[in-house]
């Protein structure tokens, strides 16, 4: 299956480039390229692409707030995006987050990463840049834990370990390699943690990790 991926980058050199990256891999097809964020919103919703690239500082809408007009709460028919910027901020990796994205890759992560990220994204991960994973998930530890943040269902003691494997930026692979677990074990217990957290992807697991104290 081909993953089609919108662009959304005011540097014209940095959409080329994307593109030639990503139209460079037989199962991703880039459908559309965008310089302003009203045209990447616009763009988006009548293409449908599986991912969008998005970077924050653009023309018109910022990309956290398309972010939040085409994944963020309450959308009731979201749009995967990932935010690709040269901005190493807390601030914009959590509103990012907060807003729905699949992702957040510095523009300096390399192609790899840009292709892994598109493909985690598609297939419902999420990829953040290495050098800022464990820095941003540790902002999420909080003392307390709302109501709002118990899970609808009791963890099992494996369900666990393999939310905290996932809090240190483990992939599917290496936590059932950690854990003694097969591929497709791990995958069932992330599809049960997913569903009594109410968590959309592997980045949402991360930070209630982070935020219910279980990291500390």
């Amino acid at each position: 299956m081909t993953i089609r991926v919108l662009i959304a980058d005011d540097q014209d050199m940095v959409r080329i480039g994307f593109r030639m990256i990503l139209e460079n891999e037989d199962d991703i097809e880039v459908v559309a390229d965008v310089r302003d964020g009203i045209s990447a919103v616009s763009k988006a919703r009548e293409l449908r692409p599986d991912v969008c690239l998005m970077d924050i500082r653009m023309p018109g809408l910022d990309g956290l707030e398309v972010t939040r007009q085409l994944c963020g709460p309450g959308v009731t028919d979201p749009i995967k995006v990932v935010v690709v910027t040269t901005f190493d901020l807390d601030e914009y990796v959590h509103t990012a987050l907060a807003n729905g994205a699949s992702g957040f890759l510095l523009k300096d992560a390399g192609p790899a990463l840009l292709v892994e990220a598109v493909r985690a994204a598609e297939r419902g991960d999420a990829l953040i840049s290495p050098q800022i994973t464990v820095r941003m998930l540790e902002h999420f530890n909080k003392p307390a834990v709302s109501v709002a943040d118990k899970p609808h269902e009791a963890l099992t003691e494996r369900e666990l370990d393999v939310v905290r494997a996932v809090a240190r930026g483990l992939t599917n692979t290496e936590i059932g390699a950690e854990l003694f677990l097969s591929l497709s074990t791990v995958k069932t217990h992330l599809a049960s943690v997913q569903s009594k957290l109410g968590a959309r992807n592997r980045v949402e697991i991360a930070s209630w990790a982070w935020r219910s104290g279980l990291m500390t």
